[in-house]
């Protein structure tokens, strides 16, 4: 049961850092994402990879 436990809060933590990465990403000002060389509109994509490494 513990792993079960282990495994589940693993997966809220990562969800929550995405979600956190998600937000950071679509909350930045348009030039520094452009700077960055980011596009809001794969904030999705650029959380995912961050976070969970696919």
């Amino acid at each position: 049961m513990g792993t079960f436990l282990d495994t589940l809060a693993l997966r809220l933590k990562r969800r929550a850092s995405y979600r956190r990465t998600v937000a950071a990403i679509r909350s930045m000002p348009l030039d520094v994402a452009l700077d960055l060389d980011i596009y809001p509109g794969d904030a999705e994509r650029i959380a995912r990879r961050a976070v969970y490494g696919a």
